[in-house]
């Protein structure tokens, strides 16, 4: 998730501090993985660089406890940016997973045994589903198993794919030790 992005769309309900957008940020998304301050300050000096947001004006009758705090608001440009990300498709990735390929590949070439890899593998994907499923059953917030869910899929499509290579991987054998000759 870009998080130049996110905190277009937390911005667009309305003007807020970088310390309240983190903990909103953390909230929706940072289950698995929090933002770190740095990131959303230096996303926020990137959008304000690009008129995409700016400083709210600082009320002159409010009491100054410490630094300055900056309330930072959507621009109309960052607006009509956040709606035209928000209209734009996704592309799918033909490489979600292309480290294991390349794992597969120079394990072929390594003389490695590819099929004990290959279930190796298997057994990660399966526990760590089996993991996701028991936290999708404790989970109330059903943002979170929304987000469960789509990692579960990810794992299936990628046990499908072991599946599929360790039926292949004699003939992906040959065509890689041809293409090396």
């Amino acid at each position: 998730m870009n998080a130049q992005n996110s905190l277009l769309g937390l911005l667009n309900r309305g003007p807020n501090y970088g310390y309240e957008l983190k903990k909103l940020y953390d909230q929706l998304f940072g289950q698995e993985k929090p933002i770190l301050a740095g990131q959303v300050y230096s996303s926020l000096s990137r959008l304000e660089r690009d008129a995409k947001i700016a400083e709210l004006a600082a009320r002159p009758d409010a009491p100054s406890e410490g630094p300055d705090r900056i309330k930072y608001q959507i621009t109309p440009a960052g607006s009509a940016y956040f709606q035209n990300w928000l209209r734009t498709p996704e592309e799918a990735s033909p490489y979600l997973q292309a480290d294991l390929y390349y794992k597969v590949v120079l394990a072929l070439i390594n003389d490695v045994n590819t099929n004990e890899f290959l279930d190796i593998q298997r057994h990660a994907h399966i526990a760590r589903m089996r993991e996701l499923t028991r936290e999708r059953e404790r989970s109330r917030n059903i943002a979170h198993v929304l987000l469960i869910d789509n990692a579960i899929f990810h794992i299936e499509a990628d046990l499908r794919w072991i599946d599929l290579t360790s039926r292949r991987i004699h003939h992906l054998k040959e065509e890689v030790c041809q293409n090396l000759a």
